[in-house]
């Protein structure tokens, strides 16, 4: 019966795909209403993360940031099904991208990438960029719990446009076996998501003692593999811009820290700016440091920030 239920909601979700855009707006207006006023969905979670992140803003300030943050929710989640049967004419549209050209060079050069992305607007459309990209896209995910189905349907999607998905245990692997292969590939991963308690990598982050996965710095220096940072901007309301840009040439030269400390200044600066668009839902402080666990100071890396996000 689970199984039944679970196959009903992924074809309920196939068919709400196909309505227009101005109707899933129209729900998501309602549906901000009902996640927001009435259900006050994962309310604790999103207002203390906003409040620790921001402790030198009111609550007339936190609250506007919240109701910004549950309206774009609402927009993002609907979107992120439309994305199952979106035309490509109509993708065109409401997205554009920035500097895929440079990582098109590294491919005449027979180079791998790695690009670093965020929870941040609709990132689920940016699987479209296999479009346009002459490497391999391969997507690095989490698994989905218990919900084969489910997880079937989000990769499916993500997967239409020639992009592959990896589960995240696999991502170094599958990064050295670009190389191996000789088939320049583009390795992409959300990297500010939670990782375990366990975490070697805790640093202070909007305010806040987190951890951080070192995948990402520790396959970017082994491997070589250019790195770049990936914003996606929401312009108005379904359209939205990616800005691709480099960081690091030869990370080989670099330490570890120090790639990923210029990910997390660039997160931390975006987030700021227009922190309604981040994931604040996601329990993204649920860890606290073990004894015995450095917490890493934050480090000059403003030679690696992009010019255009220093007066950020």
């Amino acid at each position: 019966m689970s199984k039944i239920l679970k196959r009903a909601v992924v074809a309920f979700l196939k068919a709400f795909s196909y309505l227009p855009f101005w109707v899933i707006y129209g729900l998501s207006d309602f549906f901000y209403i009902i996640v927001y006023h009435a259900v006050g969905y994962r309310k604790k979670v999103i207002f203390n993360n906003l409040r620790n992140s921001f402790p030198e803003k009111d609550e007339h300030e936190i609250k506007a940031i919240a109701r910004k943050f549950y309206s774009h929710f609402c927009d993002m989640s609907l979107e992120s099904i439309k994305l199952h049967s979106v035309s490509n004419k109509e993708l065109d549209k409401r997205l554009t991208f920035t500097g895929l050209d440079k990582i098109n060079d590294y491919f005449d050069q027979g180079k791998s990438v790695i690009v670093l992305g965020m929870h941040y607007n609709n990132w689920e459309w940016n699987s479209s960029i296999q479009r346009y990209a002459k490497h391999q896209l391969t997507m690095i995910f989490n698994p989905v719990r218990n919900n084969h189905e489910m997880e079937r349907f989000i990769l499916d999607m993500r997967e239409r446009f020639g992009g592959q998905s990896v589960p995240v245990n696999l991502s170094a692997r599958t990064a050295i076996q670009f190389d191996k292969d000789k088939k320049p590939g583009i390795l992409w991963l959300a990297a500010d998501q939670t990782p375990f308690q366990t975490s070697k990598f805790w640093t202070t982050f909007l305010n806040q003692e987190t951890p951080f996965f070192q995948g990402p710095d520790k396959i970017a220096v082994k491997t070589n593999q250019p790195v770049f940072f990936l914003h996606f901007q929401k312009l108005k309301r379904g359209r939205y811009h990616t800005q691709i840009t480099e960081l690091f040439s030869e990370p080989k030269n670099e330490k570890p820290e120090t790639i990923l400390m210029a990910y997390i200044e660039m997160v931390e600066k975006i987030i700021k700016k227009e922190p309604q668009y981040w994931l604040w839902s996601h329990r993204r402080w649920k860890h606290t440091r073990l004894e015995g666990t450095p917490l890493l100071d934050r480090i000059d890396v403003s030679e690696h920030i992009p010019e255009m996000y220093k007066s950020i």
